[in-house]
């Protein structure tokens, strides 16, 4: 997996009025939880960018005033209006200690569905999954190379390596939609077809006669 750096320095105060005054001098109030210890931290918001501003999942080396961790992010939340970090939990990792995740999905494959004039649609564009921080995947191949229009490429159908995806195996991933006007042409086929059946069938109907 990828990794990303993230040097922080201890919070002495932990309250509303602390984390207020570091947003505005441009840091992130941040907690570290799952080893001996929670530490409370900051670090400048600018640190965050690789981590956040991406699909890619990463593991993040935190160095808080010379105490080195390693850790995944587990939860972040955003201002809903200026979308400002307003606070980030980190998870902390052991070699020995299974771990969850998002993991973001990749498509490989030319679907037959897209070239008979489908549209791919992604309904999961991460999913998460359990695994020895070592096994953690960068992301998960969702091959679409047998996928027909109106199918949908499931949990079931992922082969995973060393680690658990932590879903129902019948959640859709990826679907091949197909488009009103196709839908359309396909109908006018249908009744095109089934009027032609009907008039030969009346004919034979009249020669019986």
């Amino acid at each position: 997996m990828k990794t990303t750096e993230i040097v922080g320095f201890r919070r002495e105060e932990v309250g509303t009025a602390s984390s207020k005054r570091l947003r505005a001098e441009g840091n992130v109030p941040c907690v570290l939880y799952g080893g001996d210890d929670n530490i409370h931290f900051h670090a400048p918001a600018i640190l965050f960018r690789d981590l956040l501003y991406t699909p890619d999942a990463y593991i993040v080396n935190l160095n808080v005033e010379g105490t080195e961790k390693r850790a995944v992010l587990q939860d972040v939340q955003f201002h809903p209006v200026s979308e400002m970090i307003l606070h980030c939990d980190f998870l902390e990792i052991f070699d020995d200690k299974e771990v969850s995740i998002e993991a973001p999905v990749k498509l490989h494959g030319n679907a037959p569905g897209v070239l008979a004039g489908g549209q791919i649609y992604v309904k999961n564009k991460k999913l998460k999954v359990k695994a020895l921080p070592g096994n953690l995947p960068e992301f998960i191949n969702i091959d679409i190379s047998n996928l027909e229009l109106g199918k949908a490429v499931r949990v079931k159908d992922i082969k995973t390596e060393n680690y658990e995806v932590l879903h129902n195996p019948q959640v859709a991933i990826a679907q091949i939609i197909i488009p009103r006007a196709l839908k359309s042409a396909q109908g006018a086929e249908g009744l095109e077809e089934g009027g032609e059946a009907e008039g030969e069938a009346e004919g034979e109907a009249a020669a019986a006669e």
